[in-house]
């Protein structure tokens, strides 16, 4: 009998330590991520080898269950965020890793193309259509199309960018209908949708889209990025540094292990990430000696704040240098002397 007893109570028990691995909760949980470095990933063709590294460095951001929860509750460089905090009103998870992905899509475009112009490179764009990042609940779109789906036509008529898109979308009332052309998984589509009105937006109509551009960059030399399934946005700085010390004769990382972050824009200004503590944790345990972070033109709650604080935390060695565009790091990095 007590025998019997005790397999039941370790099977329940045993039920409810698998269960609480496969139950998730409603919060993400991120934890430092890697630094890893960028000569492996981006090749520019006939590129100048360097002596040191640039790193890009991530989190590692995913959904809480019992376990990752109360793991995150205990350890201070862990951080615990509702769901609505991470994903985009409406936005359902799979919307949420095609989102991060195209992020770091047009992270790349951003990076070649300032990287480029920096060395006075031509850089030549080809627009095919727009990719389709979420599709809002209650419009025509819902069931018809979904994230991902590459949409290259609409009424036959293609755009050469998607403002033209947007704006000839713009032009149409609630009750027209539109016929879109897309592909999706390599398979060519279309689906006819009749416009109707936005719910919080007196007097204009859609389909009930959120989108991006889809172009390809052209450059000589040609350059390759190689970034598998890493999401997001914040490797843009970085990958501008990789990319122009590949074009220049004169090596920028001067033998120095150099690890940062942030956004790029076309105009080379660097933007703010999320997870930058974390990250300077990622730095420090690869063995970066600089960390470039975003300025934010000196904002009292700025990256580089958040970034100094983080390293004094774990008495890092690594240098954190704030910057507020390309041209500072570059400038930053001229300046250093060559390591010894």
């Amino acid at each position: 009998m007590h025998k019997k007893l005790s397999i039941g109570i370790f099977f329940i028990l045993a039920v409810f330590l698998i269960g609480g691995m496969y139950y998730s909760l409603p919060y993400y949980v991120s934890k430092p991520g890697m630094a890893k470095e960028l000569a492996p990933i981006i090749t520019v063709e006939g590129g100048y080898q360097e002596k040191g590294n640039f790193m890009l460095t991530t989190v590692r951001m995913g959904r809480a269950n019992i376990y990752s929860y109360i793991e995150a509750k205990m350890r201070k460089y862990e951080e615990i965020y509702p769901l609505d905090m991470v994903l985009n009103e409406q936005e359902t998870e799979e919307e949420y890793n095609v989102r991060q992905l195209h992020l770091m899509a047009a992270s790349k475009l951003n990076a070649i193309e300032v990287a480029y112009h920096k060395a006075g490179l031509p850089v030549h764009y080809k627009y095919k259509g727009i990719y389709v990042m979420q599709v809002l609940q209650g419009m025509p779109a819902e069931g018809k199309l979904q994230a991902g789906d590459r949409v290259f036509k609409m009424d036959g008529h293609t755009f050469p960018s998607s403002k033209d898109f947007i704006e000839y979308l713009g032009k149409k009332s609630a009750g027209d209908q539109v016929t879109l052309t897309y592909s999706r998984n390599n398979e060519e589509k279309s689906v006819n949708l009749i416009l109707q009105p936005f719910k919080d937006q007196s007097g204009k109509a859609g389909i009930g889209i959120s989108l991006v551009d889809d172009k390809e960059i052209s450059v000589d030399p040609e350059v390759k990025v190689r970034t598998d399934e890493i999401g997001g946005p914040s490797a843009g700085l970085m990958f501008t540094l990789e990319i122009y010390n590949q074009l220049t004769k004169n090596d920028l990382t001067k033998g120095y292990q150099i690890a940062g972050t942030g956004t790029i824009d076309p105009d080379g200004t660097v933007g703010p990430i999320g997870g930058i503590e974390q990250k300077i944790v990622a730095a420090d345990h690869a063995g970066a000696e600089i960390f470039f972070a975003p300025n934010e033109k000196g904002a009292k709650d700025s990256n580089y704040r958040a970034a100094l604080k983080a390293a004094r935390d774990i008495k890092t060695k690594m240098k954190i240098v704030p910057v507020d565009t390309f041209d500072d790091a570059v400038k930053y990095l001229e300046k250093l002397p060559k390591k010894k």
